[in-house]
């Protein structure tokens, strides 16, 4: 499909062609291992094992390409498998990655608890400072990894100038995109080698599957990758690729709510006497916003807060909350909040990117906004 086509089109339509056998308007889930071959070698639409390559999950990949702007998308078991299969491509053990001081507590636990194990070594910068990303290169740095908007403060980093940064240290720009969704942003377009994704979040939206991907504009990388997911093995099942091709047709209609619920919340939380800090890119006080507003179609359904009284203060408000859910995980269509202090991001007690015990981290849904405000009001107290 033409990438001249809208997000919207392009979400409903790229890698979704009719089924030739049937006419199918959806892709089938091709839950198969093998492929009977035409002759020795004779592979019948380059199809022969699972692993390798799956009728469902070329169809998501497509869709993921096509999203993103970039030339391959890649589809993966989980976010971290997605993670892992780049890390083991971009890097050999010697080499050095600049990670950000605000991250996703799994991708922190596989830099220092795996990776380095590896011999791969980082050192961590505030991406949003361009001054520390630059301090924070040494010769041997091949990777500069980010999250904006990033998990759990929110914070954010200008792509464009980190792409400047990388391209004159011969370093790679990884970006994971989890928080916007390539509907918000699209960091191909604005100089990243390799956008990283959780489908498990805005991608599915739903709460029913666990996938992640990757997608690249460089055409040697994609083979690069390619042939590590396929010597890993690490993929994305046909009946997960599946569910999260049908979460993206309506990705675009989901975010749009999810935005618009989102600033309603955040605004609520500044004006509430028990709420010390809201961190919303949204709020014109928010640091990054401006760059946000720059680089972002809208500014996305994650909201984060800090609570007056401390960190047991912040459980007690997570205790109470009965319409937003107690739980891990962010993107779906239901309401989610979390104490990332004992949960997401346990893994980085201790260490720079640990984050504030008083912290709340709110995924919000697509619910009606005033149920989501006074669910919210009650829970504070």
């Amino acid at each position: 499909m033409s990438d001249q086509h809208s997000f919207e089109t392009l979400a409903i339509h790229a890698g979704n062609t009719a089924d030739p056998l049937t006419g199918a308007v959806v892709p089938p889930i091709y839950q198969v291992s093998t492929y009977k071959q035409d002759g020795v070698g004779g592979l019948r639409g380059g199809y022969e094992y699972s692993r390798s390559a799956n009728p469902t999950r070329t169809a998501l990949e497509e869709n993921l390409a096509a999203l993103e702007g970039g030339r391959r998308g890649l589809a993966f078991a989980s976010g971290l498998a997605a993670e892992d299969c780049l890390l083991r491509t971009l890097l050999t053990p010697g080499d050095h990655v600049v990670i950000p001081n605000d991250a996703y507590g799994g991708t922190f636990r596989l830099f220092a608890k795996v990776a380095a194990r590896w011999g791969v070594e980082f050192s961590v910068a505030d991406t949003s400072d361009i001054g520390a990303v630059r301090a924070a290169l040494t010769p041997r740095t091949k990777a500069i990894w980010v999250e904006t908007p990033s998990n759990p403060l929110l914070g954010i980093t200008d792509i464009e100038a980190v792409a400047g940064v990388a391209r004159q240290a011969g370093a790679r720009l990884v970006v994971d995109n989890t928080f916007a969704s390539p509907y918000l942003q699209q960091p191909l377009s604005l100089g990243a080698d390799v956008v990283v994704h959780s489908t498990t979040k805005y991608m599915g939206g739903h709460s029913d599957v666990v996938g992640g991907a990757l997608v690249t504009g460089d055409p040697e990388l994609a083979e690069e990758l390619a042939y590590h997911q396929n010597a890993m093995g690490a993929v994305a099942g046909p009946f997960d690729a599946w569910l999260v091709l049908r979460g993206i047709k309506t990705l675009a209609v989901r975010m749009d709510r999810h935005d618009e619920n989102a600033t309603r919340v955040a605004d609520l939380l500044t004006r509430h006497p028990k709420v010390t800090q809201v961190l919303y890119p949204g709020l014109p006080e928010h640091p990054g916003h401006e760059i946000a507003a720059k680089q972002m179609k809208a500014f996305g359904g994650m909201v984060s807060f800090r609570v007056a009284g401390g960190e047991e203060a912040a459980v007690e408000v997570c205790d109470r909350a009965k319409l937003f859910t107690l739980g891990e995980s962010l993107g779906g269509v239901e309401s989610l909040l979390e104490h990332p202090g004992r949960m997401t991001h346990a893994s980085a007690a201790g260490s720079p990117l640990e984050v504030p015990a008083d912290l709340v981290r709110l995924s919000v849904g697509i619910e009606n906004a005033d149920d989501l405000l006074a669910d919210l009001t009650q829970a504070l107290g």
